[in-house]
């Protein structure tokens, strides 16, 4: 059976796309969930019109956070923590952490959007890139200090 998809299906093929499936996966799997649709004329135009919609939409985001990546660029925030000896803190600095920072810079950062390996556990200064867009990454530096209260 064929049909086109209005989503990107991993291990399938992408929005937009002609594809030869399964009766039974695209009857009980993509119909269902709208990531398909019949290949018939009428919606092949209907799909093609959304296509263009979403790259016209996904230009703009992309070029609004490559401006947010300029004016972020060289960003450096400092979080003050309690440490112990050896420089080991008590606690962890995490996405949310720093998100609150870059939020207290008039940064407004969904959590989620900043690529933390593990949490911080150390003093020192380290580089966190923040993925804005899937193809727009910014590298930030975040020092981590002692709070000395």
């Amino acid at each position: 059976m064929e049909v086109i998809l209005r989503e990107d299906v991993e291990k399938l093929g992408s929005r937009g796309e002609v594809v030869k499936v399964a009766p039974g996966y695209a009857r009980n799997f993509l119909l269902p969930k709208r990531l398909a649709v019949a290949a018939t004329e009428s919606n092949k135009k209907i799909v093609e019109q959304e296509r263009q919609a979403h790259l016209r939409k996904e230009a703009k985001q992309k070029g609004e956070a490559e401006d947010l990546a300029k004016l972020m660029l060289g960003t450096a925030i400092t979080i003050k923590q309690k440490a112990g000896e050896a420089d080991q803190l008590f606690g962890s600095v995490t996405t949310k952490d720093i998100a609150e920072a870059l939020a207290a810079r008039h940064f407004q950062i969904d959590r989620r959007k900043i690529q933390l390996a593990e949490p911080i556990k150390q003093l020192g200064e380290y580089t966190v890139p923040v993925r804005l867009h899937k193809d727009v990454t910014v590298d930030i530096s975040v020092l981590v200090a002692r709070d000395e209260e």
